[in-house]
């Protein structure tokens, strides 16, 4: 039955807040400005001590889960000891159990235990559950919701597509009441898992440009024409990467490229971003003597990232296929750059291909290719005329097809069907009748 006047809707994410995850941040404030009653529900406590200024900006409050369920046991049991009793525990226990026997892990426990926690403590008031991303978000707002009765869907990105096996993928898509996920390279492989066509929507994350203004000056502080072209020792072309030090950011093959450069061309990069690689990267730039002309910056807040862009010369990204086929789908940053009219080198993977197109928006190569990303490095390090018309038209591009709004109207508009016909689709939760409540 339509109330009028929508519910509160639970937004389950990793960890709140997080550097790396401003888009998720861009999307609760828009949804609260536009009347939406938001609560926050964390899988994990925060790591960073700096935060964007967008979260203060957040009125919602924030629910935090037993990180690890052995450090709060008195807070499991309790929820434990009352959610059993709603009739609709048996029936997700039996979906919990389907899991588990696929996946004997200790994170498979955990996330029922968090999905007990969420359940007993969930705000009054809440009609729908959402989730950021298809793997452990996704696994405690479907545990929960089933319990509950009430509906969820998903918000589906990159690592938790392609890490999930393809069983939780298709199980998860057919039981959500919809998913939405970022790029048309994602859509077309989750659509296929789908039990119709309407249950994946794509939908770009974009920009929100009132927070990434355009730059004072057209094409950034070295990207005009004349600009720096390598050739003077003193005032070298200012390269730009930011990305967590993961295995999937290709910053080993990006350091491998910046080694073959001719010894003739001035350079230096900038990297921002945490990540376990780091020191292993930074090894391995010692053993190529490149390291005096790297600097590693660590994670920094969003106006510090954006001082940068505005500096830079060139931004560069080397994405690949991790081991364990995790990959990028449409990174922000490289929007981020190109809104600052900052000419990008990038790799020919997932989504990248709709943003940058080769040779018009920006320069693509293939992954894990150094001896192309080198080539491409030299192309736009010396060619200053280049690079302005590239940095020009990836600015213009990324304004014009990659704002915020429309996806996050779009978002909107599911939230208030969703939230505002709560029974009708708890009642259709998209489940198999062998498993339906």
């Amino acid at each position: 039955m339509e109330t009028g006047v929508p519910g509160k809707i639970a937004f389950v994410v990793k960890g709140y807040p997080r550097l790396s995850e401003t888009f998720i941040a861009q999307e609760i404030l828009a949804l609260e400005r536009r009347g939406f009653d938001i609560g926050i529900v964390s899988l994990r406590h925060p790591t960073e001590k700096d935060t964007h200024p967008i979260h203060d900006e957040i009125s919602a409050a924030v629910l935090y889960l037993p990180e690890y369920l052995h450090r709060e046991p008195r807070r499991v049991l309790k929820a434990w000891w009352w959610m059993r009793r709603h009739p609709r525990y048996p029936a997700a226990l039996r979906i919990w159990l389907g899991d588990l026997r696929r996946d004997f892990t200790r994170n498979r426990f955990r996330r029922f235990g968090q999905a007990l926690v969420l359940g007993h403590e969930l705000p009054a008031g809440t009609t729908h559950i959402y989730a950021h991303f298809l793997h452990t978000p996704a696994s405690t707002a479907r545990y929960a919701a089933r319990i509950l009765g009430l509906p969820w869907s998903c918000s589906a990105h990159a690592v938790d597509i392609w890490t999930t096996p393809e069983w939780e993928k298709r199980e998860k898509i057919e039981d959500c009441a919809w998913l939405v996920t970022c790029t048309a390279y994602n859509r077309d492989h989750l659509a296929s898992h789908a039990p119709d066509g309407d249950r994946v929507e794509h939908l770009y994350h974009g920009l929100d440009f009132s927070r990434f203004p355009a730059p004072d000056r057209e094409g950034g502080a070295g990207n005009g024409a004349g600009g720096r072209d390598g050739t003077d020792a003193n005032d070298p072309v200012v390269l730009l990467c930011v990305g967590r030090a993961v295995e999937k950011k290709g910053l080993d093959i990006l350091i491998e490229a910046l080694a073959r450069l001719a010894p003739s061309l001035h350079w230096r990069l900038l990297h921002i971003g945490g990540g376990a690689l780091l020191p292993s990267l930074k090894r391995q730039a010692r053993r190529l003597n490149i390291a005096s002309r790297i600097d590693w910056l660590g994670p920094q807040p969003q106006q510090a990232v954006l001082a940068r862009y505005r500096a830079a010369d060139l931004f560069v990204l080397a994405s690949r296929i991790a081991r364990n086929g995790d990959r990028d789908g449409l990174p922000n940053v490289l929007l981020e750059a190109q809104s600052q009219g900052l000419a990008c080198i990038a790799t020919r993977l997932s989504a990248i291909p709709e943003l940058i197109e080769d040779g018009v928006t920006g320069l693509l190569v293939t992954a894990d290719d150094a001896k192309a990303l080198a080539g491409a490095l030299t192309t736009l390090i010396t060619d200053t005329e280049q690079r302005a018309r590239l940095a020009g038209a990836g600015m213009a591009r990324v304004r014009e097809r990659f704002s915020f709004d429309a996806g996050i109207e779009r978002l909107a508009a599911k939230f208030a069907e969703g939230v505002r016909h709560p029974q009708q689709q708890a009642k259709s939760p998209c489940a198999s009748p062998s498993t339906r409540p």
